[in-house]
């Protein structure tokens, strides 16, 4: 009998209002919400398994809401993954340029550290056979935000005569990024800190510390 009481009232337990608690969210609450459902969803089941209606449900919320903000669950994963980045407003400043970008390239990558491999490889393989969702990471990764915290450390240690500051282009201010992307697709693993080591001791450092000329 009370299932029919509030059958047509409109109320949070009725049909209408979807899932219990839903229609009281808005915004960034109910977004952040959603991010959060598509980590857990990683971590339990991995990016195979993952789907619109398991993230529906345990954000408490519906498909046509997800569908509203995010074409498919790999736009989920990015925006899930975008939302677990380091602060780039505040970058690591240690004092010396090769501290500060091994803690910034190493917060980057250690983001996935609580997600099990298959789910990293099952996003992998979703990046390699699909362009428009390749670009859409891509462009994630080299956006203002981790490229402007690479430009600010390397500016400071120009300032601090560590560096050459002719050598700051935009370029090379991307060049740890497009590294270390590159390693995570090809590799088909998330690069580990003797990698992160090596793009910074072998090519970025000595280019950085390279005189001006020819």
């Amino acid at each position: 009998m009370s299932e029919r009481a509030g059958s047509g009232s409109g109320s949070a337990t009725g049909p209408a209002a979807g899932p219990a608690g839903a229609s009281r969210r808005r915004g960034s609450e109910l977004e952040r919400a959603i991010l959060d459902a598509v980590w857990a969803e990683l971590a339990d089941h991995g990016y195979d398994r993952l789907t619109m209606e398991g993230v529906a449900a345990r954000a408490r919320t519906s498909k046509p809401v997800l569908y509203r903000r995010w074409p498919n669950r790999a736009a989920l994963v990015i925006a899930a993954l975008g939302r677990n980045a380091p602060d780039y407003q505040e970058p690591p400043d240690t004092g010396e340029l090769r501290a500060d970008l091994a803690l910034f390239m190493a917060s980057l990558l250690h983001r996935f550290d609580d997600l099990p491999t298959d789910a990293v490889h099952g996003f992998l393989v979703d990046l390699l056979r699909d362009p428009e969702l390749r670009a859409g990471f891509t462009g994630g990764l080299t956006a203002e935000g981790p490229v402007g915290s690479l430009g600010a450390m390397m500016r400071r240690a120009a300032d601090r005569g560590e560096i050459n500051p002719d050598r700051i282009t935009p370029r090379v201010v991307s060049l740890p990024l497009d590294l270390l992307r590159d390693a995570f697709l090809t590799g088909g693993a998330v690069p580990s800190d003797d990698v992160v080591a090596e793009v910074l001791d072998e090519v970025v450092m000595p280019l950085l510390r390279a005189p001006s000329g020819n």
